[in-house]
């Protein structure tokens, strides 16, 4: 069983999956490698290293010669999967249609490798296939070069005889048909079609006695409103058509047999043919990566031993998609993790779920071998990673979130290991806040005697004199200019108040040390939408008692 670095759930949520689904190879070999990915884990480093530097090989390469990359994609475009004929070619004859997909199979190799000559002092060897002209030359005898198949002379003297003989039979009988035409026009007046048929209207009585007493002429097909007359069979015709028959079959055995012999021609080269394949998976996957990554603003990710996540200006990019297609900007967090509990506080519109998402979509990114949504990123590398994203349900087993929240944490906690990556999004939010607040510090705690690099975003305050905790917050409306805030808001609707708080949010965040002042911001929120100045009064003076 293959060893698996993180479940579905947490590719799904830290938005690992968006991103791969989003990244289009052209061919079959490159989606088939891109689904069946695989992550590099602790002690594979360099292997990591070498892939990210072939990546940005590949996407000098697209900056730098946009002509090559488009014919490229062109002719990836255009390849089927042949494997499956590949594989028949050793026990079975291949029909018409699969040697032609071979054959077209082959030509585009030609196409790629003429494009890759153009680069071949850059391009990494690993997407440089092999030549395979001389199948080609095979299949293609009077190298024509032409995307079509037919099964040539060349392929076989007995089929050039056979056919030969067919063209003289043919000819002998289309001049003893003429003959016929000849004296049915001379004798009745009436001229046969270049195909020998007269079509009479069954309206037409008279015509239609004169022409069905010509005896060199029969019925060959009627409607409702006409009859059509066709020659009929002399002996010598008949003979001759009897012939044409006997060859028909004799070619069409002959040409079974160059199948045959070409089917096993293609067996010899099928080692370099499914190692071709496999090579242009790998080119089609990296162009698809780069692509993206370029469309996207990504960058390569310095992968290091220790075990740390340090992030530039990084971005969730299915949040950021969303804010896009609304008319919005996503603004970049910076964050650097190590192993240890870093903790993340602040008002529920701070963004400290999206920022939790991004920090595992880079780690996740990285690990699978792409470039990752930042300005630049330190990563190293874990056994193991998983989020839990608070307030999910389990309503086919009638657990309430809470229930679910603590089956999914004891999952997470049964698969840890050293050098884990755990993310936790408000935990105990579905139960009573003293108990939730108690179960967190306990897990925080718990966490902190673990060799595991965990971020935890929380409303609770659970530092404590704990000084090994790593406390961060959303800076949120700490800088904001309230006045202004409050004049926006006067004649605004419920939906555009909501809207203009998120604006004059700042999601960057802050390291807190021990004793900093912890802004208000959900209080500052509820007193701009509206809520009684008395209430939120007692709520500060509550706050300034703790």
């Amino acid at each position: 069983m293959a060893r698996r670095l993180a479940n579905v759930k947490t590719r799904e949520q830290t938005g690992f999956e968006y991103v791969v689904n989003s990244i289009n190879p052209w061919t079959p070999f490159g989606k088939k490698q891109l689904k069946e990915r695989a992550p590099y884990f602790p002690g594979q480093e360099d292997e990591l290293r070498t892939a990210l530097d072939k990546l940005e090989i590949m996407q000098g390469i697209i900056q730098d010669n946009p002509g090559i990359n488009d014919r490229l994609v062109e002719i990836l475009h255009c390849m089927k999967d042949n494997s499956f004929s590949i594989e028949r070619c050793e026990e079975n004859t291949l029909s018409m249609v699969e040697l032609f997909e071979i054959k077209a199979f082959l030509l585009q190799c030609e196409q790629i490798l003429a494009e890759i000559e153009k680069v071949k002092d850059v391009i990494p060897s690993d997407f440089v296939i092999a030549s395979t002209s001389g199948l080609l030359d095979i299949l293609d005898p009077r190298k024509d070069r032409v995307n079509t198949f037919y099964i040539y002379e060349e392929f076989s003297e007995i089929l050039g005889n056979l056919r030969k003989d067919k063209r003289d039979l043919e000819i002998r009988l289309r001049k003893e048909q003429k003959n016929i035409r000849t004296r049915i026009h001379e004798k009745h007046g009436i001229t046969l079609t270049p195909k020998f048929d007269y079509v009479v209207s069954k309206a037409d009585a008279e015509e239609l006695e004169k022409i069905s007493s010509i005896e060199e002429l029969e019925i060959t097909d009627q409607d409702y409103m006409s009859i059509t007359f066709g020659l009929k069979a002399t002996d010598e015709t008949y003979e001759i058509s009897g012939r044409m028959t006997e060859i028909d079959n004799e070619i069409e055995e002959e040409e079974a047999v160059v199948r045959e012999r070409l089917s096993r021609d293609i067996w010899k080269w099928h080692e370099t043919l499914e190692k071709n394949c496999e090579i242009l998976g790998a080119l089609d996957l990296a162009m698809a990566k780069a692509s993206y990554a370029m469309a996207h603003n990504c960058v390569k990710p310095v992968i290091v031993e220790d075990h740390i996540i340090n992030i530039k200006e990084g971005r969730q990019l299915q949040a950021e998609d969303v804010l896009k297609s609304k008319g919005k900007k996503y603004t970049p967090i910076d964050i650097q993790l190590s192993e240890g509990v870093t903790c993340i506080t602040g008002a529920n519109m701070g963004g400290k779920t999206v920022s939790l998402k991004m920090v595992g979509l880079v780690q996740l990114l990285a690990q699978y071998g792409f470039f990752v949504p930042c300005t630049e990123a330190e990563i190293g590398l874990a056994n193991h990673m998983q989020i839990l994203i608070g307030d999910s349900q389990s309503l086919e087993r009638g657990l309430s979130s809470f229930g679910s929240e603590m089956e999914e944490l004891k999952e997470i906690m049964d698969n840890c290991m050293e050098r884990s990556f755990v993310l936790v999004d408000e935990i105990a939010s579905g139960t009573n806040p003293r108990e939730g607040l108690a179960l967190t510090k306990s897990l925080v705690h718990y966490l902190l005697e673990k060799p595991y690099m965990c971020l935890i975003t929380t409303h609770y305050d659970v530092m404590e004199n704990e000084k090994r905790i790593k406390n961060m917050q959303v800076s949120g409306l700490r800088n904001a200019d309230f006045s202004l805030i409050k004049k926006e808001l006067v004649y605004a609707n419920r939906k555009e108040r909501i809207e203009i708080i998120g604006k004059y949010m700042d999601y960057r965040l802050i390291e807190i040390k021990e004793g900093a002042a912890v802004p208000h911001d959900a209080l500052h929120i509820a007193e701009m939408l509206g809520i009684d100045k008395e209430i939120i009064g007692m709520a500060n003076d509550i706050i300034n008692k703790e």
